[in-house]
């Protein structure tokens, strides 16, 4: 009898599994009758031996295996599903998302993609011999992050369309709703033991990291307005007396002084003659569309921080009668988007549609007689907004007439733009995502009856007289 070892089963806990010891020593724990006989042979216990029960006799096994492990299965299939958009998410924007923010954002998934995987496995362990004291705890935590997840896709789809990310959202919600409920009724996070002191101190300097990063790399960055300046200026002039003709030098430039790359979409600039009219009223009505073109070259061309684009145009004024204009005027404008929140991943300059092919092109809901129009894809500042917001393409369309404009929208590639002449011509929703900015230079005048004495004095093979400086105001 000295070599008779004490086996002790324990009681069945909130699955069924009961603990086996031999010696007081834990050796493991088993669902079913067959299981303790077949752990006892490899333990090296004889078989018929005394054992001690507790919590119920040899008749007391309440697993049901195939209802454990569907649940297992089902549980370990939403964590890897869960895993797999977040690995992709991760990868992608840990090292092409256009912030230093989102990159951090991208490692971070990619570290809770990780701890998806490792719930996965806990799940395993959990449902079947729980050889793992904390593996509870890590299946919970992995269906908290899983809950949290599809929160957040939601969130995000607020304002969005229908996608399939709202789809994955709502099934994360109430997968992770209902097996959060059993982690809860089993008891799963009983083997987390935190003494409090540390707990506080973690999650405290945890909390002011973060807020510190989300400030000064993610928030700042963010709210920094790109400052763009652009302007048109007179320079000389010159007369053809033979062909009865003015050529007018107009410098216009566009310079980026802030500290936010953009895109420049569209640019454009116009040359108006004022008439001699006694009223304002009749001055803005009558007032003649000269001249108006695109300065800025290539089209989508990236404007970084301090860069300038200069161009120097040679406007031709026909029939330079001195009482035809009042003044000369000069404006110009461009449109801009920023790159740190979008990124064109076609090639913008070559989907330039002009002339017969785009008149061929043009369908109902179009703008009427567009002089040309740009459509690419763009992709958006982070992979998750990608996945949130679905395809995104950017349409740019130049009109003439009157009052020369340019019109853009950012939209779904299958989503028709119609244009409504009763709206603004910039997208509204593309302004509050993107940056999209129109920005209009300060008008340059210059008396008609100056520029032609200029050109006069210039046909001559003189220097053009200097502008006049302004009148300084009167001392006080």
């Amino acid at each position: 009898m000295a070599n008779t070892r004490e086996v002790t089963v324990g009681a069945p806990d909130d699955l069924g599994l009961r603990e086996v010891r031999i010696d007081g020593r834990p050796v493991g724990g088993v669902w079913s009758d067959k299981e303790l006989r077949r752990l006892l042979r490899r333990e090296g216990v004889a078989g018929g031996g005394p054992i001690r029960w507790l919590g119920g006799d040899a008749t007391v096994w309440p697993d049901r295996a195939w209802m454990r492990r569907t649940t297992g299965f089902f549980v370990v299939l939403g964590l890897l599903a869960t895993s797999f958009p977040l690995f992709r998410i991760g990868i992608v924007d840990s090292g092409d998302a256009l912030t230093y923010g989102g990159r951090i954002a991208g490692f971070t998934i990619f570290v809770v993609a990780m701890m998806e995987l490792i719930a996965a496995a806990a799940a395993v362990d959990f449902w079947e011999m729980r050889r793992w004291r904390y593996s509870g705890v890590a299946v919970l935590f992995g269906v908290v992050i899983a809950l949290l997840c599809g929160i957040s896709v939601l969130l995000l789809q607020i304002g969005e369309r229908f996608t399939s990310a709202t789809v994955i959202g709502i099934a994360l919600v109430v997968w992770s709703s209902i097996v959060l409920f059993e982690l809860v009724k089993y008891r799963a996070g009983k083997g987390l033991r935190i003494p409090k002191n540390i707990a506080i101190g973690v999650i405290v300097s945890t909390v002011l990291a973060a807020a510190n990063l989300a400030y000064s790399q993610i928030y700042v960055p963010y709210v920094t307005t790109p400052l763009i300046q652009t302007g048109a200026e007179f320079k000389e002039s010159s007369i053809d007396k033979g062909a009865a003709k003015l050529y007018v030098t107009v410098h216009l430039y566009v310079k980026n002084a802030g500290q936010v790359p953009v895109y420049v979409l569209g640019s454009t600039y116009w040359i108006r003659g004022e008439p001699a009219w006694s009223t304002p009223a009749d001055k803005a009505s009558r007032s003649e569309l000269i001249f108006d073109g695109e300065f800025v070259l290539p089209d989508g061309h990236v404007l970084n921080p301090g860069e300038e684009v200069a161009k120097d145009a040679v406007i031709e004024v026909k029939d330079p009668d001195p009482r035809k204009y009042e003044a000369i005027t000069a404006q110009s404008e461009v449109y801009v988007i920023r790159k740190d929140r979008m990124k064109m991943t076609g090639n913008y300059e070559n989907t330039r549609l002009s002339g017969k092919t785009l008149r061929n092109s043009l369908r109902e809901g179009d703008p009427p007689d567009p002089r040309y129009k740009f459509r690419t894809a763009i992709s958006n500042s982070s992979e998750i907004l990608n996945v949130i917001r679905g395809p995104q393409c950017v349409t740019v369309w130049g009109l003439g007439g009157k009052a020369p404009t340019v019109i853009v929208d950012v939209s779904p590639p299958d989503k028709r733009i119609r244009f409504d002449p009763e709206k603004p011509p910039l997208d509204q929703r593309a302004i509050e995502r993107y940056g999209l900015t129109q920005v209009r230079g300060s008008m340059a005048q210059m008396p008609y009856p100056e520029l032609l004495e200029k050109a006069g004095a210039t046909e001559k093979g003189a220097t053009p007289p200097p502008t006049p400086p302004p009148t300084p105001p009167p001392a006080l």
